[in-house]
């Protein structure tokens, strides 16, 4: 069974971040260029909060909200939700839906090693059911049930 550090080690990237002083326009360029949906805010060597597109939606409507003025440290997240990297597939999709989160910081001996998306568990469990099912069809050889008739009986 996969865990945490199994699908980090396959996403195999770094994990995206800006300093807190960035503006969201700042971080906006950086996600559009990266294609992610949540950016890690960095301060110097530990991570401090996380600024998502769910946060873009509340800050817009927010009075005095200007992405090219306002800084990321004043609407970016700072619970950080984790997770260890031991932790199974199965055990992350229970903490996001109980949590109701769409991204978890994995830790590892303290240090922060990676974040999950609920697209990365949801792409590694249909990955992990798609490889089952392929291993499930090699072994039944459905020819034999295909080929297999009833002999009628004469009376």
């Amino acid at each position: 069974m996969y865990t945490a550090e199994d699908i980090i080690n396959e996403k195999s990237y770094d994990i995206i971040s800006t300093s807190p002083d960035a503006t969201v326009a700042d971080a906006l360029k950086i996600m559009l260029e990266k294609k992610i949906g949540a950016i890690a805010i960095k301060d110097n060597e530990n991570y401090v909060g996380i600024w998502t597109e769910r946060d873009l939606m509340l800050n817009v409507v927010t009075e005095g909200f200007f992405s090219k003025t306002s800084k990321i440290k004043d609407v970016m997240s700072t619970e950080l939700k984790t997770a260890q990297h031991n932790n199974s597939v199965f055990a992350l999709q229970d903490i996001m839906l109980g949590k109701r989160i769409r991204h978890l910081f994995i830790e590892k001996e303290g240090k922060i090693i990676g974040i999950l998306s609920t697209g990365d568990i949801i792409k590694t469990i249909l990955n992990d059911k798609n490889k089952e099912l392929k291993e499930l069809n090699a072994i039944v050889n459905f020819d034999y049930y295909e080929n297999w008739k009833f002999e009628k009986k004469n009376k």
